[in-house]
This record gives C-alpha cells, sequence and structure tokens, in this order.
C-alpha cells in the first residue's frame, strides 16, 4: 500500500510537470499563431514557410513540406498553391524530375518571415528560463 501511495506521490509530480510543460508549449504556440496572424498568415502558412527557409539544400520539393509539417502530400501541394497565390513561394518543375516541384520564397516571402522569425526569437530567449525549468523537472 505504501509503494502504491509514493509511486502515486511520483507520478502526481511527473503530470505536473507535463502539464506544465505543454501549457508552456500551447502558449508559445497560441503567441506564434497570434503573430502569424497580424501579418496575414495562418499557422500552418508560417509552418510551411519556415521549412522552406530552413531546408538544408535549396531542393524544396511538396514531399518535403509534406514531411516537415506532417500532413499528406495533397494537402502540401494546396497549401503552396495558395502561397503561391499570395506571392509568397514559387513553384517550378525540377529540370531533373519533371513529376517534381520545387519550391522557393520570394522576396516578399523572406521579409516577412525574416519579421515573424526575430520575433519568435525574442520570445524563445525570454521563455527560455521557464522552459529549461520545466525540462529539469522531467528529468
Amino acid at each position: 500500500m505504501r509503494t502504491l501511495m509514493a509511486e502515486d506521490a511520483s507520478l502526481a509530480v511527473d503530470y505536473a510537470a507535463l502539464s506544465d510543460f505543454r501549457h508552456a508549449l500551447r502558449c508559445f504556440l497560441l503567441f506564434s499563431e497570434e503573430h502569424a496572424a497580424e501579418h496575414g498568415l495562418t499557422p500552418q502558412q508560417h509552418q510551411a514557410l519556415l521549412a522552406i527557409r530552413g531546408a538544408p539544400d535549396a531542393q524544396v520539393t511538396i514531399g518535403f513540406i509534406a514531411e516537415r509539417l506532417v500532413i499528406k502530400p495533397h494537402s502540401a501541394s494546396g497549401l503552396v498553391d495558395r502561397l503561391r497565390a499570395l506571392g509568397l513561394v514559387t513553384r517550378v518543375t525540377a529540370a531533373q524530375d519533371r513529376r517534381q516541384a520545387l519550391i522557393a520564397l520570394t522576396p516578399l516571402s523572406r521579409a516577412l518571415l525574416a519579421r515573424l522569425s526575430a520575433t519568435h526569437q525574442e520570445e524563445l530567449r525570454r521563455l527560455r528560463p521557464m522552459f529549461t525549468a520545466l525540462l529539469t523537472r522531467l528529468d
């Protein structure tokens, strides 16, 4: 009985730490969603622009975007079409494989993403002590 109670107390601490961590993540995501919206972007559009800009090489495909956003390729294709309509990306057929489309940021989206990213980095620096403390509690 005592072992079960000690185990329950230990789990309660873990639950609290997990709950606090998820709350902090959700607060950051809400911050991100609101700032993206202030710049006329949906959270998914912002995430797609980040994925394209952060890609390890310039050969960004629909498949890469789908993988990074954890969505289906047809959803990524529709997302890219919407970003293209907003003038935020270009979509050209790959020379090596004509079945693939290569996606690139436009100067407009690069400027927009730079502003959004600067704000996000400031917020992450502000939140770093809290996230560090929360992660330490989970050790």
